[in-house]
C-alpha cells in the first residue's frame, strides 16, 4: 500500500530555497561530519555557531509526526534546541530515530547519495570537523521540471 505524505514545512522549504537562490550556501563548508550519523553544513562562518534565516535570526520548528529519520539521505534543519532554525542543515547517513520530533525534516536526497556517503567517510579531527575542507561549491534550486 502506497502512502502519500504531504510536507507541511513551507517556512523551512522557503527558507532553504531562498538562501540557495541568493548564493548564501555557495562556498560554505560542511563543518561537522560524523560517520554513520550525519553531515552538517549551512553555516557561512564555518564554525557551527553561525547562520541566519530569511525570517531574521531564527524561526520555529515545523515538526510532522509522519516524517521520520528512517535512513540515510534525510534532509533536516540543524538547531540548538526548539525553534532555533536558521540556515544550518544536516543529511543523515543512517537511521537516526532519536532525532524524530526534534528536527524539522524537509527533504530527502534524490540523487547523489554515493557522494553523501563518501563525505561521511572523510577524516575528521576535533569537534568532528573534516581535516580537509568539504564544501558546497554552488547551491541552486532546480524546479520539478528539471529547469533552474
Amino acid at each position: 500500500m502506497a502512502t502519500h505524505v504531504v510536507l507541511d514545512t513551507s517556512m523551512t522549504c522557503k527558507n532553504f530555497a531562498a538562501l540557495a537562490q541568493r548564493g548564501y550556501y555557495n562556498d560554505v563548508i560542511f563543518h561537522r561530519i560524523i560517520p554513520n550519523f550525519m553531515i552538517q553544513g549551512g553555516d557561512p562562518t564555518g564554525t557551527g555557531r553561525g547562520g541566519s534565516s530569511i525570517y531574521g535570526e531564527k524561526f520555529e520548528d515545523e515538526i510532522s509526526p509522519a516524517l521520520k529519520h528512517t535512513g540515510a539521505g534525510v534532509l533536516s534543519m540543524a538547531n540548538s534546541g526548539p525553534n532555533t532554525n536558521g540556515s544550518q542543515f544536516f543529511i543523515t547517513l543512517a537511521p537516526t530515530p532519536w532525532l524524530d520530533g526534534k528536527h524539522t525534516i524537509f527533504g530527502r536526497v534524490k540523487s547523489g547519495m554515493r557522494v553523501v556517503q563518501r563525505m561521511g567517510l572523510v577524516k575528521t579531527g576535533i569537534e568532528d570537523r573534516p581535516v580537509d575542507q568539504v564544501k558546497i561549491v554552488r547551491a541552486r534550486v532546480v524546479e520539478e521540471s528539471g529547469e533552474e
